[in-house]
């Protein structure tokens, strides 16, 4: 049985996250119904992240086996012609029979989207955060880099999150962007903590609007404890770039993709 690699980008507003669940549509069952009428038959899909209710993704990578044998342009125009207009298949390839795409995967690059309009955007509206007060960047480029390295990222955990350690590296957190207009935080790391990225963006935008200096963003770090961190950031503002592979599995680490029992953005 071959194993398919897809990558696949989605506007996740209508979805409750790309886990099935029983309480709306959600990506994985979306991407099962389009994949059981192109095949004949039911597959279980399989992906590198979780996202959440309301993220968006144009690099998430998903992978599944079929017996069928199908040319690979039928899993992108074909299923493509299947599916909602908000979920598309970008490219699709055959891989290993052991690949998997959250366990092979080397890391993850996120970006969050903020506005920082005076006035309200509707074209923004569901794929940024819009903060209307006033944004110091430099600031918070200043502070992202207390968030950089190797650490415990305990305080940027959900409060349900189900990791059995929080030993993370995050090898780039750049603030892009000027106050005013869009701001973009660009996060790449090994693997990521339910809420992590959103709980960063809004650790370092309390720092932004001028109410917490640059320190304490390594304070709470350090501190370990959520309840000294900034609210969590909007889900809309979140997207899933891309996911970063090699020719094989990497190493298993302590915070290593490998290594990471739960994987969410």
């Amino acid at each position: 049985m071959p194993r398919l690699k897809l990558t696949l980008e989605y506007e996740g507003t209508r979805y409750v996250g790309w886990q099935v669940q029983p309480n709306g549509p959600s990506v994985q069952a979306t991407l099962e119904d389009g994949l059981a009428r192109l095949l004949g038959e039911r597959v279980s899909v399989f992906c590198a992240g979780r996202t959440d209710s309301g993220v968006h993704a144009t690099g998430q990578v998903a992978s599944f086996d079929t017996a069928r044998v199908l040319p690979m342009k039928a899993y992108v125009m074909g299923l493509n012609g299947l599916l909602p207009d908000d979920l598309a298949v970008v490219s699709a390839v055959e891989v290993p029979d052991d690949f998997d795409p959250r366990r092979w995967s080397r890391g993850k690059r996120y970006r969050y989207r903020l506005s920082n309009r005076r006035t309200r955007s509707p074209m923004r509206r569901a794929t940024h955060w819009e903060v209307f007060a006033a944004l110091d960047v430099e600031a918070m480029r200043r502070a992202a880099t207390h968030l950089l390295g190797r650490h415990d990222y305990s305080a940027f955990r959900a409060a349900d999150c189900q990791a059995k350690h929080a030993m993370r590296e995050i090898r780039r957190l750049a603030v892009e962007g000027e106050a005013g207009d869009a701001v973009s935080f660009v996060v790449e790391g090994t693997a990521f903590l339910k809420h992590m990225v959103r709980n960063l963006v809004g650790t370092l935008v309390e720092v932004g609007k001028g109410k917490r200096p640059e320190a304490w963003v390594a304070e709470v770090l350090a501190s370990r404890n959520r309840k000294r961190a900034g609210p969590t950031a909007p889900p809309q503002g979140l997207v899933l770039e891309e996911v970063f592979y090699g020719d094989g599995p990497p190493p298993r680490t302590p915070g290593s993709a490998a290594d990471a029992d739960e994987d969410e953005g």
